[in-house]
């Protein structure tokens, strides 16, 4: 009797074994068979649009000089004036300039198509242009060196990969993307100190960057309530819940107040 109920014992063990051995395959099938998210269309048809400007108050900073001095191949090419910052630029209207503008949040979960067209960021008179960019998740930035001298771009991401490459005077073009969301990357150049970019990576084409006018323009959002925020390299960002129904037009403004 003692060598039956042993054997049975060991029947058990092995049996339950089994079974917890294939759980994890199930499990894995299941996320493997599990539905992708869908894949996302702008209805033009209903599509909303948010507009607005981004008031700046208080006393406007002074633009200080950038010194290229220690580089000769740079300094060449401002012989007319010397450059000024871009960490604070306030336009003849009031509004502030290179100000990031997106949908933080409200949006349906969707897959939305990633433009085929890369976004240029600029090495001239070693200063990156536009100082400021957005891009989608996976959307191709191209960075040109149109300068008679090195750089070094150096991507400083907190969730994305860090990278660091250097590009000749005049060198080809170099193709690169960021995976995932952040806002923002700050990008800077380890040749010369001065030089300094921001790009915002969403995973989503509703973001803007505010010009020499201080207004951005957000198309084709479906109807719903959105998180807008309008980020500063200098500044607190900030934020403002919008509605709107299809095929309506709204107007957001941001204020920022000089520190």
């Amino acid at each position: 009797m003692k060598k039956i109920y042993i054997c049975l014992g060991i029947v058990s063990i092995l049996t339950f074994s089994g079974c917890g051995k294939k759980e994890p395959e199930s499990a894995a099938k299941e996320e493997a068979t599990a539905p992708a998210t869908a894949p996302a269309t702008i209805d033009d048809a209903n599509a909303a649009t948010v507009t607005g400007k981004v008031a700046f108050s208080g006393d406007k900073p002074t633009m200080r000089n950038i010194d290229m001095s220690a580089n000769p191949a740079c300094a060449r090419a401002h012989s007319g004036a010397p450059p000024k910052s871009e960490e604070v630029v306030v336009n003849d209207n009031g509004t502030l300039k290179n100000v990031f503008v997106w949908v933080k949040s409200g949006l349906p979960e969707r897959q939305w198509p990633v433009p085929s067209t890369p976004v240029e960021l600029t090495q001239k008179g070693c200063m990156y242009g536009p100082h400021v960019i957005g891009v989608m998740a996976n959307q191709n930035i191209k960075i040109v060196n149109n300068d008679p001298t090195n750089h070094n771009i150096h991507p400083l991401p907190k969730i994305n990969q860090e990278w660091n490459e250097s590009q000749p005077p005049k060198g080809e073009d170099k193709l690169k993307r960021f995976a995932r969301e952040e806002v923002m990357i700050p990008v800077k150049c380890n040749v010369h100190p001065w030089m300094r970019s921001y790009i915002g990576v969403v995973n989503h084409p509703f973001f803007a960057v505010t010009g020499d006018d201080g207004t951005f323009t957000i198309k084709g959002l479906p109807p719903g309530t959105y998180t807008l925020e309008a980020w500063h390299e200098k500044y607190a960002p900030q934020d403002v819940q919008v509605t709107v129904g299809a095929k309506e037009s709204k107007t957001v403004d941001f204020p920022f107040k000089a520190s």
